[in-house]
């Protein structure tokens, strides 16, 4: 008997859960060189539409596909509602938050988050206290990390508030899977989510500056080097904007302006994927190449509007993460609907003594880390690395959390010796502007090797599409 959730067997490997029932059948009449084809078939498209994932310090190359596997995540629609409505309370107790701390303060002031989590966090930009932002939504686009554990119980892993990236994998999985078995989808009622991009671009147009009535959205990037370049320009493309670089911008009398060949055409919502430290060398880095000299000035001026703001990576902080809970009472009087996973953090004095001393068994996050790295997996890790991570967290407990290494729930996937469990998670991505909307789905993200806890695609991870039953 398996310790983790199996999201498509009741009892190991032999009864089927219900909503699976149809897709475990067709599955079974698959022939080993039928699947071999078609996912041959997925790699060429992929390859020849340049849905690659740059992978930075990588020998084997700069550029790789991030692998596909044909076997759907599949959730039902009354488990789809109820992660829907925990997400929604979510990220509006952290707009709220974010809206809080950048002006009243009145979490600090009740005691409920210590100033110092906050105003030393490297995330916290003081140069923007006190702005005012459209409909204090500072979050448009979060990603919220959820995994099932237990007997099947969801729980939030972590918030991805600065630049939130794979929704584009997450369309174009659907697409694919559409393409290569349209059989399967006369077999199931799966909500939709091609929309995604026309909901985008409507939620930005949302929250353009005060008085414009017809907004002009542009896609901001680093540039085509960027890891995520593939999405940016996918995202420019199917919302029918422009996609432009720190260069192709320029401020002039407190407004923002393109530079195209039919002359300066002024600029009102700009969808950056850019981090804060970059987006204006007279205000952050001074040596940024990427950003435009200004923007901060006309951003202060209300003229223009950043997605995501200036200054939200505060509230996707690992060392922020345990207080969100408390947010949703404080600021909605409500009990949250999803859970977080259980948080040591080191920075407390007993936090630190239990992670130190029970570190083969724990999950260890460098708070201001992301994609996999900084992190120690103590059951998969050998005495010289723990040794080593020990040293670090010693030297600097305030930078580390510690969470149970859970027992993510696993779906069969496609590897080299056949049909096995790999672990997964899911990233829905949640809009916020006049509404919090989403669609129904996200991006199923799984861990290619053996006993892997870690999905992200810059340490291997392949992606799933994400099924949502419509009944």
């Amino acid at each position: 008997m398996p310790t983790f959730f199996d999201e498509m067997y009741a009892d190991g490997a032999t009864t089927v859960r219900e909503h699976y029932r149809e897709f475990q059948a067709w599955l079974s009449e698959q022939s080993p060189e039928t699947i071999a084809s078609k996912r041959a078939e997925a790699d060429l498209i992929f390859r020849r539409v340049g849905i690659t994932f740059a992978v930075y310090g990588d020998d084997a190359g700069t550029e790789r596909l991030i692998p596909f596997d044909i076997i759907s995540r599949i959730i039902t629609a009354r488990e789809w509602e109820g992660m829907e409505a925990g997400l929604v309370q979510r990220v509006t107790a952290l707009n709220m938050f974010i809206h809080d701390i950048y002006h009243d303060q009145n979490i600090v002031k009740a005691g409920i988050m210590p100033a110092e989590q906050v105003f030393r966090n490297a995330q916290y930009r003081p140069e923007v206290q006190g702005i005012s932002v459209p409909s204090d939504i500072y979050a448009h686009i979060a990603g919220i990390d959820l995994v099932r554990a237990g007997q099947g119980e969801f729980y939030v892993l972590e918030d991805n508030l600065r630049v939130p990236s794979g929704v584009s994998y997450m369309l174009e999985d659907r697409k694919m899977m559409m393409r290569l078995f349209p059989e399967l989808f006369a077999r199931y009622k799966v909500a939709p989510v091609a929309h995604y991009p026309d909901m985008l671009l409507d939620n930005l147009r949302s929250v353009a500056p005060v008085g414009v009535a017809d907004p002009t959205v542009v896609v901001m990037t680093p540039g085509m080097y960027n890891s995520a370049y593939f999405e940016h320009a996918f995202l420019a493309q199917q919302m029918g904007v422009e996609l432009v670089e720190g260069k192709d911008l320029f401020v002039n009398d407190n407004f923002v302006y393109m530079r195209t060949t039919r002359g300066p055409k002024r600029v009102d919502v700009i969808y950056r994927r850019i981090d804060d430290d970059y987006l204006d060398p007279l205000s952050f880095k001074a040596d940024s190449t990427l950003g435009v000299p200004g923007l901060l000035s006309v951003y202060r001026a209300g003229r223009i509007t950043l997605a995501n703001a200036i200054g939200t990576g505060v509230a996707d902080d690992k060392s922020i993460y345990p207080f969100v809970p408390e947010m949703i009472r404080f600021y909605l009087s409500e009990e949250p609907i999803l859970n977080n996973v259980p948080t040591w953090q080191c920075r407390k004095k007993d936090d630190l003594a239990y992670t130190l001393a029970h570190l083969p068994e724990l999950v260890v996050k460098e708070v201001h880390g992301a994609g996999g790295y900084g992190m120690l997996v103590g059951p998969a890790s050998t005495k010289a690395e723990i040794e080593d991570f020990r040293q670090r967290i010693i030297a600097r407990p305030e930078g580390y959390i510690a969470q149970p290494t859970l027992a993510l729930s696993a779906c069969p996937t496609y590897v080299e010796s056949g049909i096995a469990p790999r672990h997964i998670d899911l990233r829905p991505f949640v809009l916020s502007g006049k509404t919090v909307s989403m669609v129904p789905g996200g991006l199923t993200r799984v861990a290619l090797k053996e006993g892997s806890l870690v999905v992200n695609s810059s340490q291997g991870g392949g992606t799933k599409d994400t099924w949502i039953l419509e009944e």
